[in-house]
């Protein structure tokens, strides 16, 4: 017994020392094998620490693995700690299976050049040859974790880099006998802020999956380097929330059903992050399904809060044209190239796949909503700027249904800087063409619109509002409406004298056009279809026949003024026209008789309350002080030898004159500045801007309080502080305030002094600054 044990004991310290030394000395020979045999079977540079391997149990440890790109010293991928666990007993019957693989800290990089990928050589040399007869041999791995990846992708021709970090990946694996694989996920964007998580499962030969994903504000602003793809220039940022449940299939795009949430939310994209030319504060979508497949597109809601657009006109092109080209050429020029792949484009090509019978299939929206809109047109191809916005916007729709005979939709708007607008629709979901409009538009004042009035009138108008409504009865295409066009008080101001706008007399013009009320009303008749509506101006000129002949002997009516109008007119306002820096004389003999009043009252006092309408007044002190510096330079002058009529000159000159724009773009290298204003402001710097418009206001008050001082009533005069406005007139002026009714006398001063203004226009008072 004792030799039996003896030799037990020495048979199994030599057992132990065979396996520690197998063990031993195996792990090296691992990481010689496969730095030795790398490049043979997989065409690739293999590089590990260490490794350690364990034959009996099956166990692999590498430690730092390196694997590099086909031919070069640059690593395709990479891992901290790779551990593996191998069924040994299986091997023996054709399966080779992993019972559990754990990878520490991948990196790996994924390089796409044109439609070749960096990973395809791998794929060809792992592919099975369906010509071979050996015997089958079967793969399993199974208990798949992945645990803080980072996994970059770079596209060489776009060009596109992004990355994705703390990448976690648990799936139960895929067995040789089975058809699905499932996985669940997560991860956080490389740059940026957010993260996404969820899980999929896939049959892999028919190609049917399902994915559930949640995201918590990621970050997507990696959609900005595909848009430089299709835009001159622009910026981008966005993030997304969802949480959706996604059935689908690979091979059909519209095999999809879909339901849950996605909201995306501080979506920003124009020129630069601080000049955005679209914007919303969030976009939510909750789908109770969505199947393009079945026909059905069925929405809880889409709300979009606090979106905003603005859209600009130049000389050349406008802000969508100068950012995806003429006519949108860029955009073409991409989905053209067939060798490059533009995420962008593809959403936007899968959007429109999954969409394209919505109108002939069963959809329903409980709630639709756009609050609180900003839409904002900048017109800078005129010789001043025209703005107008739409604010607050707000569009609400009730249930939305294939089912329902009417979808009724309201829209309530502010209009900036002055005007309301209101308007319902009710529409047959199954024909578009089928609907009744009513609108209305109300308190537009007509001096917002001098920029164009001056440009083909030369005339500014500085009285007038404009109310416009109307009642569209649309079925099958055919238009039948009502449009009732109605200004109240429109009045024209001082001819405007530039070489560049056009001449209409406008006087003349507004006796034939106004009634005997001083009100332009008509109908406009637009008849046809929606394909191709009509304009009928007979009935246009029927109606100025009967304002000339008809409607001042027989119109019984008066017409209201307008409220803010009414206001201003409740006390003495004394206008300036833009770069006025004196009085003119009816003006000044109006000043002249309050001065006398004051002295012969001393007890009393007024309140004078400056308007500026500071944005205009500076547009002009920018465009006089840019031709200025212009004029001095091409007649090689110097401020000293400025004198009034080269004021004139300067003054009449156009901003759209061909030699003062190539000075500009001489003196400022922009491809970014659009506009004469912005390219102005660079020539002349907003510092020496505002000194020149703080200059004017200095000497209107001066010129105003001179009548006072002269008489000595100075002190009965009181100056509140400035208010800086868009004026319902158009202009700047100060209003005279007075506790008590101002006597009959200068009452009538002041009727004289409009009407002088009202009736011609000034030729030797020119407004244009003292020299």
């Amino acid at each position: 017994m004792s030799k039996l044990k003896k030799s037990l004991l020495i048979s199994g310290i030599v057992l132990v020392i065979l396996v520690g030394g197998v063990i031993l000395f195996i792990s090296p020979i691992t990481k010689y094998l496969i730095q030795k045999y790398d490049e043979k079977y997989t065409g690739r540079q293999i590089t590990i620490d260490w490794a350690y391997t364990n034959p009996f149990t099956g166990f692999i440890h590498l430690s730092n693995l390196k694997i590099y790109e086909n031919n070069s010293d640059t690593i395709f991928f990479s891992a901290k700690e790779v551990n593996a666990n191998f069924s040994m007993l299986k091997m023996f019957s054709q399966t080779y299976e992993i019972n559990k693989i754990t990878i520490n800290e991948p990196r790996g990089i994924v390089i796409q050049n044109k439609l070749k990928f960096n990973f395809e050589d791998l794929i060809e040399k792992f592919t099975t040859d369906s010509n071979s007869v050996n015997a089958p041999v079967h793969f399993n791995i199974l208990d798949i974790n992945i645990k803080d990846g980072e996994f970059y992708y770079i596209d060489k021709v776009t060009p596109i880099s992004y990355f994705i970090k703390q990448v976690n990946i648990q799936s139960t694996g895929k067995r040789w006998n089975l058809d699905t694989l499932v996985a669940n996920f997560s991860f956080t964007p490389g740059i940026g802020n957010g993260d996404i998580k969820g899980d999929f499962g896939m049959n892999v030969n028919t190609k049917d999956y399902s994915l559930t994903v949640i995201a918590n504000k990621y970050d997507l602003n990696f959609i900005g380097q595909y848009l430089k793809d299709i835009t001159n220039y622009g910026s981008f940022s966005a993030n997304l929330d969802a949480h959706m449940n996604v059935i689908g299939n690979f091979n059909n795009g519209k095999n999809i059903t879909a339901k849950g949430m996605v909201a995306f939310n501080d979506f920003h994209f124009g020129k630069t992050p601080d000049n955005d030319y679209a914007y919303f504060e969030n976009l939510a979508i909750s789908i109770n399904e969505l199947s393009p497949l079945k026909q059905m597109y069925f929405y809880d809601s889409i709300i979009l809060n606090r979106p905003y657009f603005k859209y600009e006109r130049y000389d050349s092109l406008d802000n969508l044209q100068t950012m995806f080209g003429k006519n949108g050429n860029n955009i073409e020029n991409t989905i053209a190239n067939n060798t490059k792949f533009n995420l962008v484009i593809e959403i936007a090509n899968y959007i429109k796949l999954i969409s394209q019978n919505f109108l002939q299939s069963h959809y329903k929206v409980d709630k639709l909503a756009i609050y609180n809109s900003d839409i904002k047109f900048n017109d800078y191809s005129l010789n001043e700027k025209f703005t107008i916005e739409l604010n607050p916007l707000t569009i609400i729709a009730d249930s939305i249904d294939t089912n329902n005979k009417r979808v009724n939709v309201s829209v309530k708007s502010g209009i900036k800087p002055y005007g309301d607008f209101s308007g319902t629709l009710s529409i047959n979901p199954k024909d578009s063409s089928d609907f009744d409009l009513h609108y209305n538009l109300q308190n537009l004042p007509v001096a917002m619109f001098n920029p164009y009035t001056i440009e083909y009138t030369s005339f500014p108008l500085d009285r007038g509002t404009i109310g416009f409504n109307g009642t569209w009865h649309v079925r099958d295409g055919v238009i039948n409406s009502e449009n009732h066009l109605l200004i109240t008080d429109p009045r024209t101001s001082s001819r405007i004298k530039n070489k560049s706008v056009k001449y209409i007399p406008m006087p003349l013009v507004m006796a034939f056009v106004r009634d005997g009320n001083n009100v332009i009303d008509y109908e406009i008749p637009i008849t046809g279809n929606l394909k191709n509506p009509k304009f009928n101006l007979r009935d246009v000129f029927l109606n100025l026949l009967e304002n000339i002949f008809v409607k001042p002997p027989t119109t019984p009516y008066r017409m209201k003024v307008n409220s803010i109008e009414t206001e201003i007119e409740e006390s003495f306002v004394l206008t300036w026209n833009t770069r006025q820096s004196f009085l003119f004389s009816d003006q000044n003999k109006f000043i002249e008789k309050l001065a006398e009043f004051l002295k012969k009252n001393p007890e009393e006092n007024i309140v004078v309350h400056p308007h500026h309408f500071e944005l205009k007044e500076k547009e002009y002190i920018l465009f006089y002080e840019a031709k200025k510096k212009y004029f001095l330079t091409f007649n090689n002058k110097t401020s000293k030898t400025f004198n009034e009529l080269d004021s004139i000159k300067v003054e009449k000159m156009s901003v759209k004159d061909a030699q003062f724009i190539h000075y500009l773009n001489t003196q400022v290298k922009d491809s970014l500045l659009f506009t004469v204003q912005e390219k102005c402001i660079r020539l002349l710097d907003a510092s020496f801007l505002n000194s020149k418009y703080k200059q004017l206001n200095k000497q209107r008050e001066e010129d105003f309080l001179s009548c006072f001082k002269k008489e000595e009533v100075r002190n009965q005069v009181k100056f509140s502080s400035e208010q800086r406005v868009v004026p319902y007139n158009g202009f700047s002026f100060y209003k005279i305030e007075y506790k008590s009714e101002f006597p009959e006398s200068l009452i009538k001063a002041y009727q004289k002094m409009n009407e002088i203004n009202d009736k011609a226009e000034r030729k030797k008072e020119l407004p244009v600054f003292k020299l």
